[in-house]
């Protein structure tokens, strides 16, 4: 029971992860398109919330391995 929680929490977070990102990227695409002067800022701010999104996955697997691990 232990090994399927586990791979759900891992895989739960990395679909979330996915599509997060996904969105991060869209929206500041959609930014530059429409002023392509604050690219420098959009990017750098996009970045930080790609960090924040890739933690969600990070979390995922430290609980697997805690699950597997009981």
């Amino acid at each position: 029971m232990g090994l399927i929680a586990a791979a759900i929490a891992v895989g739960l977070g990395a679909l979330g992860a996915g599509i997060g990102n996904g969105l991060i990227v869209n929206g500041t695409v959609q930014g530059i398109a429409r002023q392509p002067e604050l690219r420098g800022t959009l990017q750098t701010t996009m970045f930080i919330g790609v960090a924040l999104v890739e933690a969600l996955p990070i979390i995922g697997v430290v609980i697997a391995f805690i699950v597997m691990g009981q």
